[in-house]
């Protein structure tokens, strides 16, 4: 894209916040954001860096997309990053995407916070912290009675669910409110989530002098608490908020940069004493800006929806104004010590953040013996279940070879007493996420699985009908041996990168056996609390439907057509499940 089509296109663009898109072709090459995108793009005419003029260069088209605040422009830019991956941005390799509110496109739409927006659901966002969305999502269901059902619940039914008994849905599924009438609560909350913050505010409000008037001081302070998260979901960057009494928790960072990748040291003090460490890998293929721009990255991927601290302290500016004024809206002192302890401090994060940096660690030397270019990034997976019930798999990730606990993900599968089968439907799910974008992770270098020759040809089978390019290798516990695609490695007992490969088999072992204990327990401790319902009975009521989940869902018929079941003990059932 040359600098005469580029100024001529930034003049049609509006002078309002928020973000831009690069593309060649269909592939987004660059994300930016901006206070004024048009002046931002302008600017692009003539580049500030030799790796942004060729990006510039190789760009053939441009999408924006307008927010309403700049702090959402701030965090849908990391969303972008995090979904596309694009080629000339720092970008934070093992964090997560951030929450977002979406009504779905139902004729009763139900409300529900989301990583991953359906394409034809009505979205609002990003936002910065999780807990304030889930009060504020919570307070609109209590106040207009909006569903949080699946659409597969909501079909069907005969009757209300508990959600109805708890006054946080108005029930159109069972028409206890018209459909029209709830589509007006919708618009209602459609007015909320677009600015309107009277729309959820002042009912709370009322509620709340109500119960001040009637001494229910215990409800009222909740309900303050409540307002007072509604009032600011707003202003989420947009408005100062008072200054930081005693800074309790203080964040320490540290930066090592080689080549086109960076790490990131984070030490956590709390209450004067260091609590917690830990380091990150960023990447830009054509090599980040210096330690300013990999922080100023960092700061907004990693921070974005976590509980931000009272304090940063950094080894130099990060030099991004809308992180800047995002951090300080918030009542973060960012500081940059000079002398004294929070220099130290400083010190000993970038001696963590050196460390193993251009050394040869266990994921160089396991790339090295795989003829891999990297395995920086490990998912492991296995499955787990007894007898063929309660399947479960899991899907851990490590990083560097420590576990990113942040990318673990677990699914229940189908009941079926056959390994191959179940690793074959775990990998097709991770397979096919992963090619549909509908996975807010990034791809990893090097998949294991927990098993011998047969499980790896079901996971080489699903990945390849899926059309997903990533290397699969498998770690049979009897002997200990590697298996690929076309070889078995019988590696030294001591050996490093054999180690870790062990780590990552145990630990998805680990969280696969937590995961069936936990839908195991949670189906026998439920059926055993209903009245009638003894162990043989569960059995049979498990071996007709599978799962509690398709006991709740099963109708009075379905239930009674189970030997020693009657109409008494399925009423009870389904009023109890």
């Amino acid at each position: 894209m040359n600098a005469e089509a580029l100024s001529a296109r930034a003049g049609e663009l509006p002078r309002e916040p928020g973000v831009y898109q690069f593309r060649e072709g269909e592939t987004t090459i660059y994300v930016g954001k901006a206070v004024d995108i048009r002046d931002r793009v302008r600017s692009y005419a003539d580049p500030r860096s030799a790796r942004i003029r060729r990006m510039v260069d190789r760009a053939d088209g441009l999408e924006v997309a307008v927010t309403d605040t700049e702090t959402q422009a701030l965090l849908l830019e990391a969303n972008l990053i995090k979904r596309h991956q694009p080629r000339y941005n720092v970008r934070l390799k093992d964090d997560k995407s951030y929450p977002m509110v979406q009504l779905t496109d139902h004729p009763a739409p139900r409300i529900e916070i989301t990583r991953d927006p359906d394409e034809s659901a009505t979205v609002f966002g990003p936002y910065t912290e999780m807990g304030r969305v889930e009060t504020v999502v919570k307070a609109l269901r209590e106040t207009y009675g909006i569903r949080g059902c699946s659409d597969h619940k909501y079909s069907g039914r005969d009757r209300p669910c508990l959600d109805h008994d708890l006054g946080l849905c108005t029930a159109p599924c069972t028409r206890e409110i018209a459909l029209e009438d709830y589509r007006e609560d919708v618009s209602l909350v459609e007015r909320f989530l677009e600015g309107e913050t009277g729309i959820l505010a002042d009912p709370i409000e009322r509620e709340m002098e109500v119960a001040s008037q009637e001494q229910n001081f215990e409800r009222a302070a909740n309900l303050r608490d409540r307002l007072a998260a509604v009032e600011a979901f707003h202003g989420e960057g947009g408005e100062a908020v008072q200054s930081v009494g005693d800074e309790r928790a203080v964040d320490v960072l540290g930066v090592a940069i080689e080549g086109e990748s960076g790490t990131v040291a984070r030490l956590r003090a709390e209450d004067g004493k260091l609590i917690d460490r830990e380091r990150h890998r960023l990447s830009a293929p054509d090599g980040p800006g210096g330690v300013p721009e990999l922080l100023a990255a960092f700061l907004v991927q990693y921070y974005a929806e976590r509980e931000l601290p009272d304090a940063i302290l950094l080894p130099e500016e990060h030099g991004d104004d809308e992180v800047g004024a995002w951090l300080e809206a918030e009542g973060v002192s960012v500081r940059v010590p000079g002398a004294g302890r929070e220099a130290k401090l400083v010190e000993l994060a970038l001696k963590n953040a050196r460390k193993n940096v251009g050394g040869r660690d266990a994921c160089a030397m396991l790339a090295d013996a795989l003829g891999l270019d990297s395995a920086a990034r490990i998912e492991g997976f296995d499955v787990s279940h007894a007898h063929g019930a309660s399947a479960v798999g899991s899907d851990v990730a490590f990083e560097d070879g420590s576990a990113d606990k942040s990318g673990y993900r677990r699914k229940k599968l189908t009941d079926a007493n056959d390994d191959y089968a179940n690793m074959k439907t775990l990998l097709e799910w991770r397979a096919t996420r992963a090619v549909e974008g509908r996975d807010d992770r990034p791809d990893p270098d090097l998949l294991l699985i927990d098993g011998g020759e047969g499980q790896l040809s079901a996971a080489r089978e699903a990945i390849s009908e899926a059309g997903w390019e990533v290397p699969v290798v498998a770690l049979a516990k009897a002997e200990e041996r590697v298996i690929s695609a076309d070889r078995s490695h019988s590696w030294p007992s001591d050996a490093a990168h054999l180690h870790l490969l062990q780590r990552v088999r145990d630990e998805a072992h680990r969280f696969a056996v937590q995961y069936h204990r936990t839908v195991r327990d949670d189906v026998s401790t439920v059926l055993d609390d209903v009245p009638g319902v003894g162990p043989e009975t569960r059995k049979r009521l498990l071996g007709r439907f599978g799962s509690v989940e398709n006991v709740r869902e099963a109708s009075r018929e379905d239930l009674t057509s189970v030997s020693g079941i009657g109409e008494r003990t399925a009423e009870t059932i389904r009023s109890r499940l």
